[in-house]
């Protein structure tokens, strides 16, 4: 029989870690959906839940958030190598002539703060004064899949846990009918091309209910809650409930945390037969919302139907809320995809930050908005073209942050006259994930996970910190 260090604990002191999770379960049924964490916050917490839009492919920061009006009278000259300096670039451009491009958008001033956005983000722009824009984001990784899984895990390699299931591993819910960690991913108009893996909201080696529950828009947002066909309600619990008392007769045998996973799965599942359905439907919702969030928020799966989403979400208490929305990989047709995009999410951006605001919730829920890295100044294709885009670029980017105690209508860090390397108050990405965890209560140097012999954690073992210039 295989005995685990849990295990092994709990026949030492007569209660295993298992069982006082299990004593946590005391619902009508003899099981609930959640417990306390046993960690919880290090100090008082600024904000009791995350919102993080995900944009998916490399916003253009260039186009977008970082102004450069000394660009367009450098376009189509050579970048100097002061500028590059060596860096790495991507197998599309490493053989080419490296030749700036300038912006191809216009920006406009915005607010009492003056923040400068580009006008493919006109509502982004109207909400600047509730925004702090970090302009000084860097990372080491140039290519998708590395970038977005060191953004969401804190290391380049698939299998650790996303910022999402730390956060749940590290504070546990506030609500028992919903996860603690819900992921709401875009449902394209068109065919796309940029991959979503699910191991970006995997739990890793954290027990598994710490992973993300990705809701699919349709009658069925999660396969198989339903009951089975000719299965009623109440022969559902009595199964549950046999099921619940092998299982516990098995955990406090084995020692496995997976078994108490499955067991709050099974009930979890069985309280969602009622709360997704009251949840996914918007027909409560006011036609002021519908406008707020802008024309697409009635098709069901679209970026703006998911932001009313997560809004009816934080209402529940779910913890960590995780929107994904691709295709920003604009190599090519930039002047036509980029805007795209921006239609996709601008409206409905802004709207969930006033209707957050107005509803009192965005005090203590923290918003992120950002992609993997940006884009770079040397551009691809045809200048004089509409074919023309950009490549990569990790050496500066921008990420938009909004509400959970951090500092509003301010920017934060600069870039150089190119925006192609951070000037002053840089931002890595693990400064970005100590500074969420730390907005919810939690010192990212002791939020810790014994694996393999090590404490591990999201920020790993260099020197990062939260970025104290913009925390309210």
């Amino acid at each position: 029989m295989r005995s685990t260090r849990r295990h092994f604990l709990g026949r030492g002191t007569g209660i295993g870690l298992g069982a006082i999770a299990l004593n946590a379960l005391n619902t009508e049924s003899g099981v609930s959906a959640d417990r306390d964490s046993l960690i919880g916050t290090h100090f008082p917490a600024k904000a009791k839940r995350v919102i993080y839009l995900t944009q998916s492919g490399g916003p253009t920061q260039i186009e977008l958030f970082d102004w450069k009006p000394g660009l367009a009278k450098l376009e189509g000259t050579v970048l100097p190598d002061s500028i590059r300096n060596g860096q790495r670039l991507t197998s599309m451009t490493a053989s080419q002539k490296q030749i700036v491009m300038g912006p191809r958008a216009r920006f406009h001033r915005h607010g009492q703060s003056g923040a400068a956005v580009g006008e493919w983000l006109p509502h982004i722009g109207s909400v600047a004064d509730e925004l702090c824009f970090v302009k000084s984001m860097y990372t080491e990784y140039i290519n998708h899949a590395p970038a977005m899984t060191f953004m969401l895990t804190g290391n380049q390699i698939p299998g650790r846990p996303s910022v999402g299931a730390w956060a749940s591993y590290g504070l546990g819910s506030e609500n028992r009918n919903l996860p603690d960690y819900i992921v709401l991913v875009s449902k394209m108009q068109r065919p796309s091309d940029q991959p979503l893996y699910e191991y970006y909201w995997g739990s890793g080696f954290l027990p598994s209910r710490y992973q993300g529950v990705k809701f699919r828009s349709g009658s069925e947002p999660v396969l198989y809650l339903s009951d089975p066909h000719g299965v009623s309600r109440r022969t559902r619990r009595t199964m549950l409930d046999s099921l619940g008392s092998l299982n516990r007769i098995r955990q406090q045998t084995t020692g496995d945390p997976e078994i108490d996973t499955r067991i709050r799965q099974y009930e979890m599942s069985y309280r969602m037969q009622t709360s997704v359905p009251e949840l996914m439907d918007l027909s409560e919702e006011t036609e002021s919302t519908f406008r707020l969030y802008g024309p697409e928020s009635r098709r069901p799966g679209s970026y703006a139907a998911n932001c009313i989403l997560a809004r009816r979400l934080v209402e529940r208490g779910v913890r960590f809320i995780q929107l994904f929305h691709p295709d920003w990989d604009h190599h090519k047709k930039m002047t036509a995809w980029c805007p795209d995009r921006c239609r996709d999410t601008d409206q409905p951006t802004a709207g969930l930050i006033q209707d957050l605001k107005q509803r009192g919730l965005l005090e203590d829920t923290l918003v992120v908005w950002g992609g993997e890295f940006g884009r770079g100044v040397v551009g691809q294709g045809n200048f004089s073209s509409p074919e023309a885009g950009r490549d990569h670029h990790p050496r500066c980017f921008t990420v938009l942050l909004a509400g959970g105690g951090i500092k509003s209508g301010i920017t934060w860090g600069a870039t150089d006259d190119f925006s192609y390397n951070v000037a002053e108050d840089g931002v890595h990405v693990h400064d970005l994930q100590a500074t969420i965890l730390h907005q919810l209560g939690m010192d990212h140097r002791r939020l810790t996970y014994r694996f393999q012999g090590l404490d591990m954690r999201l920020t790993g073992v260099e020197a990062h910190d939260p970025v104290h210039g913009i925390i309210a």
